[in-house]
């Protein structure tokens, strides 16, 4: 019997996600609901929410990239999880460059360790 790992589930722009999608990461689960969502400008804050929540609760899906420009419009849900998996993480877009500084895991992960621990 084989085990199946855990899946990785995309929001961002038209091209990033197309470029994850090209490298094989599109899957539906059993209710046909896919693990990505393309943001558009018609896309409402409000859908972009209940896709991260909808990916959050699954249990399928270990990994969740999100490009830090969408990240932003959702950033109190992307802050209020907690838990290890699945893992939450902000990427840059081809539009919009990756600030660390708005990166809330990084920003988390600064608090673990003092200045002496990273030399």
């Amino acid at each position: 019997m084989s085990v199946r790992g855990k899946l990785i589930a995309v929001l961002g722009d038209e091209d990033t996600v197309t470029g994850f999608l090209l490298g094989g990461i599109g899957e539906l689960d059993k209710h046909r609901k896919p693990n990505f969502l393309v943001v558009g400008k018609e896309t409402s804050v409000a859908e972009i929410e209940e896709a991260f929540r909808s990916f959050l609760n699954r249990e399928d899906i270990g990994i969740i990239l999100i490009s830090q420009c969408v990240a932003d419009l959702i950033r109190h849900a992307v802050e209020e999880h907690r838990r290890p998996l699945p893992a939450v993480l902000e990427i840059p877009s081809k539009d919009h460059p990756y600030d660390p500084s708005k990166d809330s895991v990084l920003r988390r992960a600064r608090g673990l360790f003092s200045p002496e621990d990273l030399r």
